[in-house]
């Protein structure tokens, strides 16, 4: 491109069809959808490159997609723009079959462009009653063992196989509990970054009682060339058996037997199969003598490496000792429980991730826990590879560097019996006030009851033994390492286990704190997607809070593929609205369903259920979780508005904008949260062919605006207050929170603006300077509110809670007031976001307040050191510093914004941001230097943008020397207020602008 004249027209051999998916993943195994969704980009450095027809071909082999001869399905050519959740239209798929898929697509000109790869799926049993396609496999548990007693189940099964080469074997497996499973002596892996990884807590957590996910795996490679197969499993008891079930319908008192489900299927080259299945009778042996001693979701895991059998999982083992296994009577406590495909990627193990000792700091016994500076090591290259001798009464504490979640593997060498007990903690105890220990160790108060130990017990093996815990997981920056002999560890690693596991969007600035933050939150996502989004992932809490998921959604979504992970986990919500919501309607604060689950009203939690569907449409253009949810989510809304009626009120907050600094009271909040999800309802409705629901909804919306300000919005003396104070705080509180609500607080005022809960414009201006002073609180605004919980805080602070924190920066943006979004931004005194990462943070805190090096820990009743809702912070990041937003008249970014918001205050003059949207990659960055705005932006093929870019003269905004108004494809739209506004085609572009 030079001087606007677009050299690329001709440049076919510069597009390409990739990214194609099925149900939102790369080649995935496992699928029981019916009618799968197809997905694709295309790629293009061509100006304007857009799709005008495809065709999709499926076929049963790649050569019969190569000479278009497709055997499954032929589309025929589609005028369509479509790329996105197309939907298979061919004949029924079969159960357990592998198919191949291309798609053929047209560009603006008519021309069919180059041929896009082979891409494949295959499908799962295509069955939930949890026989059809099992070929008669039961649940079985190890006859005889007792729930809860010690020692985890071994299972095995070894059979003979058929003459004859085999072509693919398949193993379905599932659990009551978690499993790990070994064909063939070898553990069953799974494909991660062009290599292979373990899974962590397999089949993850659901309720139970109404649905247990199972997973599909390629295993051909472990069954080819042998004459024998050997399937076996060690089952955990994961969230099934365990006090963080306390509560579900499923949880035993007396504890609950753990069970294994399997086919493995062997399909041989002369078209004949062979199944293997999980069944009572001889075949099947077990024991519970083997090394897996204890585990528990909460408590840890004991393995005793001197009770080993070798060779156990892998032919030829005798196993004449061992027990007989029993069906489990799971089908029939539970005989409407669901058995289906899981719907995305596992957890797992990131090895790209893997995190190395910083320091390894060694303390001899006393209680004055003293280092030893001969075996303490500061130095992080050394760290990492340094040997350290431990004697009993020695304390060795392990900074890894990175709070993270997963598992510490590590290396020792000592006597047998040896027992090494790895405790992690988030952080180190100081001389200040809530310490649990010495300073210097690790503290781990805010554990709560958990134990979270990962104890060893060696063998005494002279080479080495390594191990890391498989039926658990930690969240940890630390280990402290105690011994009851002399041993040696020889390596240490933490773990990174995560369901997060393609980042597909960063932002990075040349502010070093911002970058902190934004890579505190990037963790902080990475340890609580796992399974389920989780609240925290290291005291005895752990659990898939819905105002946590909800008010990160956006900031999940633009940072990495959750499309499937959010999906399923808005599907285990459903369940738990019928089974734990208050008449099977209310959508719940937990799911699935768990020890702190109550059918008690929490507005901005059950909202959940509404909220996650929309963002997860907005994000990805796919309708799909909408339509799944829309019986749910009405429910719902009948269920508030018959509870409240014409009071149009919400159904009540009993959490409000949980850990404010400035108590807003509950039943606002549960309005204004009424009014959103009505709002929500109106926009899915209308975009599904909904259209009277949708202009109920909107209707709705508007009686919950007028009730709303004609309780909150006060003009008494000739002043707008929001009645923020009417009502109730919440009812519980934890310690070191205030408790007394107040008029206009922060999150109020930002809700009210929002959602337009006002009359006039007059008003909208006066809410805003209500809102600008409270933020700002100078001393003026001090003088005038001495009885304001604002008057013990800086200039510049927040003082939102959960349901304030995603709304403030985007709030003051939009109204204009970016200084102050930035200022706030970079604030570091307390409550700020940069408060933490001055206190050396390295992922986002529960609390604002959870520590300063200063007064040392805040209250520990709910003090997580890794919880990610703050983290929401990061949709504005991408929106409005990277400039990256979606158009929410167009979701998924068919069509999307491009407007970078510059730094008034100074301290950030370069950003780079990028998101992999449905079409492809997004990138906007930009830098200021000396009165110039530069500017690097791609759009993608198939997709357009607006730009909104800042400059003082819209014919100084030019693409090398050609003004960009004049540039071929691009659409001048107008200047206002320092920007000018353009429409632009997809393709790359550099440019510049004067900005004085």
């Amino acid at each position: 491109m030079t001087d606007g004249v677009d050299s690329t027209n001709t440049a076919a051999d510069r597009t390409a069809v990739e990214g194609l998916t099925v149900e939102h993943r790369i080649n995935p195994l496992g699928v029981d959808a019916a009618r799968p969704r197809f997905g694709w980009r295309t790629a293009s450095r061509v100006r304007g490159r857009r799709q005008t027809a495809y065709r999709l071909l499926v076929a049963s082999t790649p050569d019969r997609l190569a000479d278009g001869r497709a055997d499954v399905w032929d589309s025929g050519r589609v005028d369509s723009a479509d790329s996105v959740a197309v939907r298979y239209a061919g004949p029924g798929l079969h159960a357990s079959t592998r198919y191949h898929w291309t798609v053929q697509v047209w560009d603006e000109n008519g021309r069919s462009l180059p041929e896009a790869p082979t891409a494949r799926f295959e499908t799962g049993l295509l069955s939930t009653d949890g026989v059809t396609g099992w070929d008669g496999a039961k649940w079985i548990s190890m006859a005889g063992k007792a729930p809860n007693s010690e020692g985890a189940p071994l299972l095995r099964r070894q059979a003979d196989l058929k003459a004859g080469r085999v072509r693919e074997a398949r193993l379905y497996v599932s659990a009551l509990g978690v499993y790990d499973a070994y064909v063939n002596g070898r553990r069953v892996t799974v494909p991660q970054d062009g290599g292979t990884t373990h899974e962590l807590l397999t089949p993850g957590w659901t309720n139970y009682d109404t649905t247990v996910s199972y997973f599909t795996y390629d295993v051909t490679g472990l069954v080819v060339g042998k004459p024998q197969v050997t399937l076996a499993a060690v089952l955990g008891n994961g969230w099934f058996n365990g006090r963080i079930s306390d509560n579900s319908v499923y949880h035993s008192a007396d504890g609950n037997r753990l069970a294994l489900k399997a086919k493995l299927l062997i399909r041989y080259e002369d078209g004949s199969n062979q199944t293997l299945v999980t069944a009572p009778g001889d075949d099947w042996r077990s024991t519970d003598t083997g090394p897996y001693r204890a585990d528990d979701i909460y408590d840890g895991q004991t393995y005793d490496a001197r009770r080993e059998l070798p060779g156990w999982t892998a032919n030829g083992f005798d196993v004449s000792a061992w027990s007989g296994v029993e069906e489990h009577d799971f089908t029939t406590r539970f005989p409407e429980s669901r058995l289906i495909a899981y719907p995305g990627e596992s957890a797992r193990l990131m090895p790209a991730w893997d995190c190395r000792p910083r320091s390894i700091t060694v303390c001899t016994g006393g209680g004055d826990f003293v280092p030893d500076p001969a075996r303490t090591v500061t130095d992080p290259t050394r760290a990492a590879t340094t040997h350290t001798t431990l004697h009993p009464g020695d304390t060795a504490v392990i900074d890894l560097g990175q709070n993270l979640v997963g598992v510490p593997r590590y290396t020792l060498r000592g006597p047998a019996g040896a027992e090494v007990a790895f405790t992690p903690g988030e952080m180190l105890n100081d001389a200040g006030a809530g310490a649990d220990g010495p300073e210097g160790s690790v503290y781990r108060a805010n554990l709560r009851t958990a134990k979270a130990t990962s104890t060893y017990i060696l063998k005494g093996d002279p080479k080495g033994e390594t191990h890391q815990d498989s039926l658990t997981f930690y969240g940890f920056r630390y280990v402290s390492v105690t011994t009851t002999a002399t041993v040696t560890l020889t390596e240490l690693t933490g773990r990174v286990a995560t369901s997060a596991l393609h980042d597909i969007g960063t932002v990075e600035t040349d502010d070093a704190d911002v970058n902190q933050l934004i890579s505190n939150v990037r963790w902080g996502q990475r340890g609580n997607y796992l399974w389920v989004p989780t609240d925290c992932p290291q005291r005895d809490e752990r659990c898939g809070w819905t105002g946590d998921t909800q008010v990160f959604s956006h900031t999940g979504l633009y940072s990495t593929d959750s499309v499937a992970f959010l999906s399923h986990f808005q599907d285990i919500l459903i369940d738990s609205q019928r089974t734990y919501g208050a008449d099977g309607a209310q959508f719940t604060w937990i799911a699935p369903g768990a020890r702190y689950n109550e059918p008690v009203p929490a507005s901005g939690w059950a909202d959940c259920g509404v909220v996650v569907p929309w963002t997860v449409w907005q994000m990805s253009g796919d309708t799909t979780l909408v339509d799944r949810s829309w019986g749910a989510m009405t429910a719902y809304m009948d269920w508030i508005r018959a509870r409240t009626g014409d009071t149009y009120a919400g159904q009540g907050a009993i959490f409000g904008d949980w850990l404010a600094f400035q108590v807003t009271s509950t039943q606002l909040i549960s309005d204004v949260y009424y009014g959103y999800s009505a709002r929500l309802m109106a926009e899915m409705a209308r975009a599904t062919g909904r259209t009277g629901e949708a202009h109920a909804y909107e209707e709705l919306f508007s009686h919950i605006k007028r009730a709303f300000i004609s309780k909150y919005l006060s003009t008494e003396g000739g002043r707008l207050t929001v009645r923020s104070s009417l009502g109730s705080p919440p009812p519980w509180t934890p310690g070191g929170s205030p408790t007394r609500t107040e008029d206009d607080s922060q999150t109020a005022l930002l809700w009210v603006l929002k959602l337009g809960l006002y009359d006039t414009e007059v008003q909208r201006r006066a809410l805003l300077e209500l809102l600008v002073q409270n933020i700002g609180n100078d001393s003026a605004y001090k003088a005038a509110h001495p009885d304001s919980s604002r008057v013990g805080h800086a200039e510049n602070t927040l003082s939102v809670g959960f349901l304030g924190v995603n709304v403030l920066a985007p709030v003051l943006t939009a109204e204009g007031q970016v200084e102050l979004a930035y200022k706030v931004l970079h604030q570091d005194a307390m409550p700020s976001w940069l408060y933490s990462v001055k206190n050396g943070a390295t992922t986002v805190w529960e609390r604002w307040n959870s520590y300063a090096k200063e007064e040392g820990f805040g209250p520990v009743e709910m003090n997580s050191f890794n919880h990610y809702s703050y983290g929401a912070i990061m949709e504005w990041m991408y929106e409005s510093m990277a400039g990256i937003a979606k158009d929410p008249a167009h979701p998924g970014f068919k069509h999307f914004s491009l407007r970078p918001h510059l730094d008034p205050t100074g301290r950030i003059t370069r950003v780079s941001g990028s998101h992999r949207s449905p079409y492809g990659e997004i990138v906007s960055e930009w830098a200021v230097r000396e009165g110039e705005f530069r500017y690097r932006v791609a759009v993608p093929a198939n997709s357009t943008a607006t730009l909104r870019i800042p400059t003082s003269d819209p014919d100084s905004v030019r693409e090398s020397r050609t003004p960009l108004s004049r540039v071929k494809g691009v659409k001048y739209l107008g200047f206002e207020d320092g920007t000018a506004s353009f429409e632009l085609p997809s393709g790359r572009y550099e440019l510049v602008s004067a900005l004085d």
